[in-house]
C-alpha cells in the first residue's frame, strides 16, 4: 500500500500493516467526531507516524497512492471536513 502525506512524500507500507493502520485511522475519526482537540492531535500524530514507519518512497519516483493524507498542520476544523465515517483511509 503506498500513502501520501501531502507536502512530505509517499510511504509504502506491507500489506500485513494495513489492518492497524485502519485501526489508527479509526481512532482518528472517533476524535474527530467527538470534537476533543487534545485526542485529535494524539491520534493524528500516531496516524503520520505509522505511516512515516513504512518505507520512504524515493522523491523521483511517482506512484499512485492508495490512500492520501492531510498535511501534518491540518487543524480539528479542517479534518472534520476531510474525514468521513470510514476515517481518511479506505477499507
Amino acid at each position: 500500500m503506498i500513502v501520501r502525506i501531502m507536502g512530505e512524500g509517499q510511504w509504502r507500507l506491507a500489506d500485513d500493516k494495513v489492518d492497524a493502520l485502519n485501526a489508527v485511522d479509526g481512532d482518528l475519526e472517533k476524535a474527530v467526531s467527538s470534537g476533543d482537540e487534545a485526542a485529535y492531535q494524539t491520534a493524528f500524530a500516531a496516524l503520520l507516524d505509522f505511516v512515516r514507519s513504512g518505507e520512504k518512497v524515493p522523491d523521483d519516483e511517482l506512484h499512485d497512492s492508495d490512500a492520501i493524507l492531510p498535511p501534518s498542520d491540518s487543524s480539528l476544523a479542517e479534518m472534520r471536513e476531510l474525514i468521513s465515517g470510514d476515517g481518511l483511509i479506505a477499507g
